[in-house]
């Protein structure tokens, strides 16, 4: 006999499931949906050799770096963040600022320098940041940030390196 509470908790297990599988299913279709459409494409073997393997892991899977890790964090110096995978220069040092969330974290990109698309994945919906040039995740932009834009890119500091400004 299968009381309410059975059919209630078979039901609540059944939607966490799907709930779960859609979560996967949906983040696999987008980024497979930016393959191929950018100016620097590579082979997944070309990827490796060219990045470490946790780079690898944030610019080509989307993972994240475990917050308060990257030296990036406490970079003081005038300079540009290049894109990790191809160098192109996506933003600014006079745009970050310490978000206090243990990512880098910036107001603004370079004009071009960065696309969006939607992240649904953990249950939530999100803007997920990438590099216009060869695709790489960089993080996401939530609107929380300061003024004048009121956005906070939140990045992998791992997806970008900083070259300091010649006169610094």
């Amino acid at each position: 006999m299968t009381t309410t509470t059975d059919f209630t908790r078979r039901a609540l297990l059944t939607a966490g499931v799907a709930g779960l599988a859609l979560s996967v299913f949906g983040r696999f279709t987008s980024a497979r949906a930016t393959e191929g459409t950018f100016e620097i494409t590579l082979s997944e073997a070309e990827w490796r050799a060219k990045l470490t393997e946790q780079q690898f892991a944030v610019l080509r899977e989307e993972a994240t770096e475990r917050a308060f890790t990257s030296p990036l964090n406490e970079e003081k110096r005038k300079g540009m963040f290049h894109c990790a995978g191809c160098d192109l220069p996506a933003y600014s040092s006079e745009a970050k600022y310490d978000s206090g969330t243990g990512w880098p974290s910036f107001w603004k990109a370079e004009d071009g320098a960065i696309g969006t698309k939607e992240d649904r994945s953990l249950f939530s919906l999100r803007t997920e940041v990438h590099c216009s040039r060869c695709g790489g995740h960089f993080g996401h932009i939530f609107d929380d940030g300061p003024a004048p834009t009121g956005k906070r890119h939140c990045l992998n500091g791992v997806a970008l390196a900083f070259k300091p400004a010649q006169n610094a």
